[in-house]
């Protein structure tokens, strides 16, 4: 019998299936919109056809996922290593990696470095990096007032990192002209133009070296112009490394623009990931570098990591970390590892040009250089969203919504047969 002043859908099981007579707290959630990368993943689990281009991993000929002999050989000695004790780093990471992967960027000679106004952070990946810059960012300038933007990010760019900064609480992103779909090439004179108009103390997020989704990175001559208008304009400098020594095959080339930026005494962040060049994609190996104007702060910005640090993920991962400082602390191990990477790169680029040279022959409407210009993993075709639809629906080849492919799941086996699908795309009527 049913208690005074109950009903029966009152008690236990409600008719609408709420046990409890209260609303979840999610109930008004909003769904988020769903990404491009989200709808296309979900496209290619459920066609057994596909040619699946639009991975961010560096595959094999054999289209298999990137492993290196040596860091199997170091991941073995690391596990019988009786003196690698399992234990919580600070939260500023492996003291031996954030060392190396500093140097490494910035050069050992580096007069930031001498001068003792760095500051090396690692962090459980290339996105987690980003955003523990655009928490630092808020206290950047002025601590009693915070700092809340802009950002500029260029056209186009990695879909995420608008989300990222907005959710440090930084909610005014902009863009600025990067690349032009018509001439297929970074366009200098309108980046410079929409730079120009920024404010001062706007942060402008440059890729140091394999742009993404573009594949198309700045010239040393191109940097050089746009650091100036840097300095003249007062505007703060957020580089991407995401996938640093894959487009020249060497850590401190790939680094050469960051290396610019502080030989002009410029303060700038860097974020990194060592994640791809050493085929660790399951461990999450990032970094976060700050080159201040003046030692005297560094005491202040560390302070602020560490608190913001502890916030976000308290300590990372030290697995994939000890091996990269092993690498990059032993010149045998660096040989051996440089060889190897070399060897993707110019595959790479072996690929790129086959590719150039199908579409040419099969009378593929357009200019194909760009193929060539580009670096990296990343591709930008120049098909629109119309062809990169047909490409999926029509042929089973998948690239992402940009139109950006990654050149290394290209192998003997499918070259030909996506040579032909872009041919088919661009001269077949809709």
């Amino acid at each position: 019998m049913s208690q005074p002043g109950s009903s029966p859908n009152e008690k236990g099981v409600k008719q609408n299936g709420d046990t409890g007579g209260h609303l979840s707290v999610f109930t008004d959630a909003r769904s988020a919109a769903v990404s491009p990368e989200t709808r296309l993943l979900s496209a290619l689990t459920k066609d057994k056809r596909r040619v699946h281009l639009a991975g961010r991993e560096y595959y094999s000929e054999e289209g298999k996922t990137f492993g290196l002999r040596l860091v199997r050989k170091i991941k073995q000695q690391l596990s019988t290593d009786p003196t690698v004790r399992p234990e919580y780093p600070s939260p500023f990471g492996l003291k031996d990696y954030t060392r190396r992967a500093t140097e490494i960027t910035l050069g050992k000679s580096s007069r930031a470095i001498v001068e003792d106004r760095v500051l090396g952070v690692q962090t459980p990946g290339f996105t987690a990096a980003v955003r523990l810059g655009a928490e630092l960012l808020r206290h950047w300038s002025d601590v009693s007032a915070a700092w809340c933007g802009p950002v500029y990010l260029s056209s186009p760019c990695d879909d995420s990192l608008a989300g990222i900064f907005q959710a440090a609480g930084i909610q005014d992103i902009r863009e600025y002209y990067y690349w032009d779909d018509t001439q297929r090439c970074i366009c200098l004179e309108k980046l410079l133009e929409d730079l120009e108009k920024a404010p001062e103390q706007s942060v402008v997020v440059l890729s140091a070296s394999a742009h993404y989704p573009t594949g198309a990175d700045l010239s040393q001559n191109q940097w050089a112009v746009i650091t100036k208008l840097l300095m003249k304009r007062r505007l703060i400098p957020f580089l991407l490394l995401h996938a640093q020594a894959l487009c020249f095959g060497d850590l401190e080339r790939d680094a050469w623009p960051v290396q610019y930026c502080a030989s002009q005494g410029m303060e700038l962040l860097c974020a990194q990931s060592f994640s791809h060049c050493f085929g660790l994609y399951g461990e999450a190996v990032g970094h976060l570098l700050c080159v201040l104007k003046q030692t005297s702060l560094l005491l202040s910005v560390r302070s602020h990591t560490d608190k913001i640090v502890r916030s976000l993920w308290a300590q990372p991962s030290v697995g994939g970390a000890h091996i990269v400082a092993t690498v990059l602390s032993n010149p045998a191990h660096l040989v051996e590892w440089q060889e190897e990477v070399k060897h993707v790169v110019e595959r790479c680029m072996l690929i790129r040009e086959i590719l150039r040279d199908r579409l040419r022959l099969l009378g593929t409407p357009g200019c194909w250089d760009h193929l060539t210009q580009q670096g990296g993993l990343y591709c930008h075709t120049g098909l629109n969203g119309e062809q990169v639809e047909y490409l999926s629906k029509r042929r089973h080849v998948y690239l992402h919504p940009s139109g950006c492919l990654n050149v290394s799941a290209i192998n003997a086996h499918n070259l030909d047969y996506i040579a032909e699908s872009i041919h088919l795309a661009l001269t077949t009527s809709p």
